[in-house]
């Protein structure tokens, strides 16, 4: 485990038995950009790869 999946542990400890929405997901997202405005590359980065098909040829 790399130290950053530190927190992607933590939430499944917490939260992996939660269903939840791609809706719920991008309002969390802009929850935490407009909280930390200085991570918003890398969230917009991370929602424009999770959008995009695993066969997505620009990847």
């Amino acid at each position: 485990m790399y130290f950053t999946d530190r927190g992607i542990e933590e939430l499944i400890a917490r939260r992996g038995e939660e269903t939840v929405t791609l809706e719920w997901l991008a309002d969390a997202l802009r929850t935490f950009v407009d909280l930390h405005p200085e991570h918003d590359a890398a969230i917009d980065t991370l929602a424009t790869w999770l959008a995009r098909p695993d066969d997505d040829p620009d990847l």
